[in-house]
């Protein structure tokens, strides 16, 4: 993102313009981005006359896909798209609010989660801890750390609530490990690898994996199978009582 309030997109390799957003938004606070995983789309945050989020088709610039509206407070969004659970947090400079949010791939493309962490004491700036420092087995799905203007840095944590004491391998996809994919050469030449990823799981601890990430399903999504199955059991059963068949 660029002063002017445009998005350009430079391929590194070349050093090249590949594609712009002349201006994503009216207002003058900063324009921040977050990649949305392998959904080919990504999230810009700004203000016009308030604070949006707008999701963007990489295929096609010309429009956002969908633009939500959040409040009229002053401070610059910072997002945080978490890749493995598809939850985004939105903190602000100057908010002591962090909302967390489900991003789905289709229309609404956002689920608010809950209220969020909520806090008197205004941020200067929030980051993500990569997944490995998380706290596993206490189901610590992400941890953000908050920097004050005065108080230094709190880091925040945020669980799930499961009773088993087991490795949840539901919410704990195999994430990037610290092994890299290919030199920077290799790179430098085109080479476009997939990280190498690792489990979480400590009985696993140290070993790669090859296989593809976990793809999660959101409630959403769900909720209409389940309402699809239900009306074609309800359809079925319409026709076993038809032809008077028992069931």
């Amino acid at each position: 993102s660029c002063k002017d309030k445009g998005v350009r997109f430079i391929d590194p390799r070349t050093g090249q313009l590949s594609a712009s957003i002349k201006k994503a938004y009216d207002g003058l606070k900063s324009v921040k981005l977050a990649y949305l995983g392998e959904t080919g789309k990504f999230l810009t945050t700004g203000t016009s006359r308030q604070r949006e989020v707008k999701i963007w088709d990489l295929k096609n610039l010309s429009q956002p896909l969908h633009t939500e509206a959040l409040d009229t407070a002053s401070g610059a969004l910072l997002p945080l798209f978490d890749n493995d659970t598809n939850v985004l947090y939105l903190c602000g400079k100057g908010d002591g609010i962090i909302r967390p949010y489900e991003f789905e791939d289709k229309a609404p493309y956002f689920h608010k989660l809950n209220d969020g962490f909520r806090s008197t004491m205004p941020a200067k700036g929030c980051c993500l801890v990569p997944k490995r420092g998380n706290n596993i087995m206490d189901c610590e799905t992400a941890r953000i750390l908050k920097v004050t203007n005065n108080e230094g840095i709190h880091p925040l944590s945020f669980t799930v609530p499961r009773k088993s004491d087991a490795f949840q391998d539901d919410i704990f996809p195999d994430c990037p490990s610290s092994q890299p994919a290919h030199t920077a050469d290799e790179w430098k030449e085109g080479s476009s690898k997939l990280p190498i990823t690792s489990s979480l799981n400590p009985a696993l601890a140290g070993k790669t994996m090859t296989s593809k990430k976990t793809k999660l399903r959101t409630v959403a999504t769900v909720s209409a199978e389940l309402k699809e199955a239900k009306e074609r059991i309800k359809y079925l059963e319409g026709k076993l009582t038809e032809n008077r068949i028992e069931f």
